[in-house]
């Protein structure tokens, strides 16, 4: 739903700034049949996927077709979708995705050779499951007619953006005043803060060395590697992590490989072992200990945790909504 709902309602608000209908939208599902988000509220659709075939062509029918992404979409395969988002292309109308959805659209071939983006926690294993997009860590990428946005609130980012492109800056600082937001992020703000709220103003061999790190996360390099060239000694800077950070430049190191194994765990059906090479890690037994010194448990009772507290939720879900007279 955070993904969604901003980029409805930057329409909405677009339609009342404008003080005409200049946008409008249509929800499908692929059957047509009603949606229940992972927090369980149930969205309408108002139409099935078979409603809109054969593909209008540009001018006769949608102008955007996006696919809005969800829980373990990554595990979906709907050769139906993908297929109707093949023909959209071919007629020429633009396809976006939002969070997840851009899974749908590798699998459907639409970001072979595009520059794409996706959620933070999706973006390890979508890297190494589709090789041939471009995936990059900002909030939202456009590349031609291929747009696709990281989810949560960048999708108002992204609706913003093209608002900006259509209609200038005053419409886009009165969508703004009406949903009460005070800046507008660009396609390059980071989606994760590398370091914590108070260090945006940390010396900047800091953040160099930092950014240095999450390059080099699936190729590791000698820490006194990557401190070459920021003009200072390795004492210096390993002060400044202490001081400022708490932590040492090579614990610093470790636990970004670790924390970008367990998105890998978490997220993708990848062998243990090809984890561990993925992530920098000479062996599985070396990165089974090291995950286990860090974290207190193994990376398979962790896969094991978290893909049973998954069916769980995804069970919950699946119910369907109590009435409010059973609370």
């Amino acid at each position: 739903m955070l993904a969604f709902a901003p980029a409805v309602e930057a329409l909405r608000m677009a339609n009342a700034a404008l003080g005409r209908a200049a946008y409008s939208w249509r929800i499908l599902g692929s059957e047509g049949q009603a949606v229940r988000a992972s927090c369980g509220v149930t969205l309408h659709c108002d139409a099935a996927l078979a409603d809109e075939r054969p593909v209008p062509r540009r001018g006769d029918g949608p102008c955007t077709v996006v696919v809005c992404g969800g829980m373990n979409v990554q595990k979906y395969t709907g050769s139906r979708i993908e297929s109707w988002l093949r023909e959209c292309r071919r007629e020429g109308v633009t396809v976006a995705s939002l969070c997840t959805g851009a899974y749908v659209l590798a699998q459907a071939g639409l970001l072979n050779d595009r520059r794409c983006v996706i959620h933070w926690e999706n973006f390890p294993s979508f890297a190494e499951q589709f090789r041939n997009a471009s995936v990059r860590p900002a909030l939202f990428e456009i590349d031609g007619d291929v747009i696709t946005c990281a989810g949560g609130a960048a999708s108002f980012d992204l609706m913003l953006h093209l608002l900006r492109e259509r209609h200038g800056d005053k419409i886009v600082t009165a969508v703004c005043d009406r949903a009460l937001v005070d800046r507008v992020r660009s396609a390059k703000d980071p989606q994760r803060l590398m370091l914590t709220p108070q260090a945006s103003h940390y010396h900047h061999a800091v953040e160099t060395l930092i950014e240095r790190m999450h390059d080099s996360l699936s190729d590791p390099v000698p820490v006194d590697e990557l401190m070459a060239g920021l003009g200072l000694t390795r004492r210096q800077i390993e002060r400044l992590f202490q001081s400022k950070l708490r932590i040492s430049p090579a614990r610093y190191y470790m636990n970004l490989r670790l924390d970008r194994a367990r998105l890998l765990l978490v997220h993708s059906s990848k062998p243990i072992v090809e984890i561990a090479l993925a992530c920098g890690f000479s062996s599985a037994s070396h990165f089974a200990k090291a995950y286990r010194d860090a974290y207190g448990i193994s990376p398979q009772a962790l896969r094991k945790s978290e893909r049973q507290a998954a069916a769980r939720e995804q069970d919950e879900v699946s119910r369907p909504a109590r009435r409010a007279g059973d609370s």
